[in-house]
This record gives C-alpha cells, sequence and structure tokens, in this order.
C-alpha cells in the first residue's frame, strides 16, 4: 500500500501567486490547502495536521512568524517555510533563527520553489517529489572532497569520540539543527574535528542521501575561487576546453561545507554572499544564472566577530553563515575523553598499518596526558602514530615532555618551551573544564621557580619561537609548504604569509637572505 501524500498549506494574501502555488504542488502530486490570512490559516491549522506550511512574511491581519511562533509552541510536527520579499535578508535569518526549516525570496522561482517544499516534507511523513539522481563516490580536486558516501546517523555520531558533558552538548545541538536548513557555523580551534561535526550534520539531515562536497577554502588559488565555486563555460579563461561545474552545482540536493571560511578574501566573500542569498550562481563565462539547491555549513578557527570589526570579513556575510553556532571544545577542556580519543585513534592506525596495535597502558595515558596537546585531537593523532612507529614490544610506549630525575613521569608538566607560562583557562581566570575527570591528571600550573629569563622585546622572542617551529616543521616534510600546513593546522595561504613575514628562505628560492639551516 503506498503512503499517502504529502499535505501542504499554502499562506499568500494575493490570490494569483496563491493559484500558481497550488497548482504548481497539485501537479506534483501533493495534497494543498490554502489560506489567505492568519486567522483562516489558524483555523486550518486547527482542522487537521500537515506535513508543511509555507506562509508569506507579510499578512493582512499579521505575520507569517506568528505562525511559526505557534507551530513551535503546539510542538506540531509541520516544517514551515516562509516566503520573503527580495533583498529582506534580516527576515530570512530572523525566521531560520526561529525555528523555519527554510525560506524563500519572492519573486519566486518556481524551480526552486518545488527542491525546497520536496526537501520540507521528506522525512515528516509524507510522499515528496521524486528528486533528480545524483551521483555517488568520491571526487577530490584543490582541497575539495565530494562524497557520495551515506553515513547512517548512529555512525556518524559515533565519530564524534567522547563522553564528557561537552560533547554531549555537542551531539545534542548536531541532532537539533541538522533538521533544518539554517546555515551553520562551526567554531573551534585547528584539529578539534569541525570536519567530523559537518559530516555529522550532513548525515542526520534530510539530504543525508545528497552530496557532501567539503572545500577547504585556504587552499584555493585566488584567481581559480570564483572557477571553483560557480563552476565555468568552455573557453571562458586560458584552459576551459569544457563545462565544468563549480562546488554549488557539486553539492545540489545536498550540504556544501566550507571549512576555513574566514581565509576567503573579500571580493570573494560578496560573491559568496549573494550565491547563498539567491540560491543561485552565475558560472564564469555564461550569462545565465542556475539555481542550486545547496545546504551551507561553514567551519573557521578565527574569530570572525573580531575579523568584521577590523574590516578583513564582511558583516553582512558572517549574520548570514553564523545562524546557528556550533562552538567544539579544545582537547584540553575534555580531559576525560582521552582515554576514548586513544583507543579509537589506535584501533585506527592499526587497521591503516594492517598491524595490531600496543596496548594502552595508564603510563602511556599519563605520559600523553603530560603534553599540552595545543593542536588538539590532529596533534593526539600525530603523537599515537609516532608512538606505534616507535613502540617495542606489546606496550604502547610514548614519550614524555620531561622525566624527574628518577624517571617517573609528571603529572602533566608543560613543555620547556612554556615552562613559567599560563595555559589558556588559568589566563582567564579559570581551570580548563573536565580537566580533574582523569584520575591522577593535574592540569599545567605556572612554574613559580622558573629560572627562564622574561624577553626584552617579546614580539622578537615570539617571531624567534614561532621560525624555530617552521623551520623545524620544514624540515620534516622535506620543505613541502603544503604537507606542513596540514601538519600545523593552518591554510596554505597562511603558511606563505608566515614564510614571507619570518623571513624563512627554503632550498631552491631564488637569492636566499639566509641557510634555513
Amino acid at each position: 500500500m503506498n503512503a499517502p501524500a504529502a499535505s501542504i498549506l499554502v499562506i499568500d494574501d494575493e490570490p494569483d501567486l496563491r493559484t500558481l502555488y497550488e497548482l504548481t504542488l497539485l501537479r506534483e502530486g501533493y495534497r494543498v490547502e490554502t489560506a489567505s490570512s492568519v486567522r483562516e490559516a489558524r483555523e486550518q491549522l486547527r482542522n487537521q495536521k500537515f506535513d508543511a506550511v509555507i506562509t508569506d512574511m507579510r499578512l493582512p491581519d499579521g505575520f507569517g512568524m506568528e505562525l511559526l511562533q505557534d507551530l513551535r509552541e503546539q510542538q506540531r510536527r509541520e516544517r514551515c517555510v516562509v516566503m520573503t520579499a527580495y533583498g529582506s535578508a534580516e527576515n530570512a535569518v530572523e525566521a531560520l533563527r526561529a525555528g523555519a526549516f527554510d525560506y524563500l525570496t519572492k519573486p519566486v522561482d518556481l524551480k526552486q520553489f518545488r527542491s525546497v517544499v520536496a526537501s520540507a516534507v521528506q522525512g515528516s511523513g509524507g510522499v515528496p517529489a521524486p528528486r533528480a539522481l545524483r551521483s555517488g563516490g568520491n571526487q577530490s580536486r584543490n582541497g575539495v572532497t565530494t562524497s557520495g558516501d551515506v553515513l547512517g546517523t548512529a555512525h556518524a555520531l559515533d565519530r564524534l569520540v567522547g563522553e564528557s558533558e561537552a560533547m554531549q552538548n555537542v551531539k545534542q545541538r548536531v541532532l537539533k539543527v541538522s533538521r533544518g536548513m539554517a546555515p551553520v557555523l562551526i567554531h573551534g580551534e585547528s584539529g578539534t574535528g569541525k570536519e567530523l561535526v559537518a559530516q555529522a550534520l550532513h548525515a542526520c539531515s534530510q539530504r543525508a542521501d545528497g552530496p557532501l562536497v567539503a572545500v577547504n577554502c585556504g587552499a584555493i588559488p585566488e584567481n581559480l575561487l570564483e572557477a571553483e565555486f560557480f563552476g565555468a563555460r568552455k573557453g571562458s579563461y586560458t584552459g576551459a576546453a569544457q563545462d565544468r561545474d563549480g562546488y554549488f552545482q557539486a553539492a545540489r540536493g545536498g550540504t556544501l561545507f566550507l571549512d576555513e571560511i574566514g581565509d576567503l578574501p573579500l571580493a570573494m566573500q560578496s560573491k559568496l554572499l549573494r550565491a547563498i542569498q539567491e540560491r543561485s550562481v552565475r558560472p564564469l563565462g555564461s550569462t545565465q544564472e542556475e539555481t542550486v539547491d545547496v545546504r551551507i555549513v561553514s567551519a573557521t578557527h578565527r574569530d570572525l566577530a573580531a575579523d568584521v570589526q577590523s574590516g578583513r570579513f564582511r558583516q553582512d556575510l558572517y549574520y548570514r553563515l553564523n545562524v546557528i553556532e556550533i562552538v567544539i571544545p579544545a582537547l584540553r577542556e575534555r580531559r576525560e575523553d582521552l582515554p576514548a580519543l586513544c583507543k579509537a585513534l589506535l584501533t585506527r592506525i592499526s587497521q591503516d598499518s594492517g598491524m595490531p596495535a600496543p596496548a594502552l597502558t595508564t603510563r602511556a595515558l599519563e605520559a600523553i596526558a603530560a603534553h599540552p596537546l595545543t593542536g588538539n585531537v590532529r596533534e593526539l593523532e600525530n603523537l599515537l602514530h609516532r608512538a606505534v612507529a616507535l613502540s617495542d614490544g606489546d606496550e604502547l610506549q610514548v614519550d614524555c615532555p620531561s622525566a624527574s630525575a628518577d624517571g617517573s613521569l609528571p603529572r602533566f608538566a608543560p613543555p620547556a618551551a612554556t615552562q613559567g607560562l599560563a595555559t589558556p583557562a588559568a589566563a582567564a581566570g579559570g581551570t580548563a573544564s573536565g580537566a580533574g575527570a582523569m584520575a591522577g591528571y593535574a592540569t599545567p600550573q605556572p612554574s613559580a621557580g622558573s629560572t627562564v629569563a622574561l624577553p626584552n622585546d617579546l614580539q622578537a622572542w615570539l617571531d624567534q619561537q614561532e621560525r624555530d617551529i617552521l623551520v623545524r616543521a620544514l624540515r620534516e616534510a622535506n620543505f613541502n609548504r603544503t604537507a606542513t600546513a596540514a601538519r600545523l593546522g593552518i591554510s596554505l595561504r597562511q603558511i606563505r604569509y608566515r614564510i614571507a613575514r619570518l623571513n624563512i628562505a627554503l632550498p631552491g628560492d631564488p637569492d636566499p637572505n639566509e641557510d634555513i639551516g
């Protein structure tokens, strides 16, 4: 027996538009009821339940937001799509924050209208209109990964390892915000797992059967940004031998994940804002715009609010992206998750190498906890890779930052380079949350008896520390800038800037001022 067609309530005070929307949905096979005011809509909602409600923002006797509030207060299942006037970006953002599933900008594009309605009714008990087939598989180019694989909801959340209160909050927020289409901004330090959260958001959403396209905004050459994002037509630039889709087209029906969004140049930020607001893109070399159906999820380790104040990031784009924020805790704020994280990472390392992983002992855990792990989970993984490679026997052997004369392991002693310096949590006047949940692990404390002299020129001292770290990382990566940037958790553009600022000459550079060795 076939499931019943989805039922939709359309609310608009303009008879011609109301009829147009009704006929469009009837042709798609939906059951449709209409209303021309808030009063009529409330009467319809009292009499029956719907799968979706589509309402104009302004009505003769009130606002569509009132109906949205009614649905939330009554805990109704209907997903609400709000239609706003052209250019009313603030209204759209307000509706999404108030719980709207999605929004449409008037004059409404009917193709986009059908697509948004199909997304709204999917999973609500009705039968959505059939979607176009999408290609699966994984592709990668210019720091972009396109995945057609579908992660189950439970599996996607399981990949967010940890049962600390901080991680439980993240998982609950992922489940809650995955149901809608509101843009999500994931904020966290480098190495905290922002892409894993984006994957979980996609896998838990009604768009899970569509593609997830992950873009590293800092890894794309500036002169290629427009073509990569919006596509290009044959002959639009030298070497364009055929038409090519961009990231927006590749993510149709799915999720577009913009990692390190703060690295985008201002000129590209303006074009991205328009594409998000209008839900259409114009490929390079084309005179026609193409409607795109994607959900935007972005991530950054930067303080975008501060970047807005300094003029490095557009305020209107920031508010458009930051409709819903998910903050990923740093590893120092959830150290009780270290045992579970280590076990999960060791299992993955073992599978990748095809060799059994050494046993994780209490001594090894204490040695791991003695590291500051400022690079978060990424640094932890690198530490375990190195430990597995260098371990002899059945037990994991981890180098400790420093050991006492009797060979005993310190209780979270900071490395020599940071002796006498407070941790970020201590500098803020508190301690890292959850730090005491692992018995025997103490948080790092400033060394009262430190003999390290205070620098006379702090900036010069910091520059020298940064230079030493970069030189060491470059050497270990055979002077490959891309690999070095990935190792340090920064973008390629950032590492190029730092190499130039710190006057680091690399092998093969013309007229080097000094030798890197």
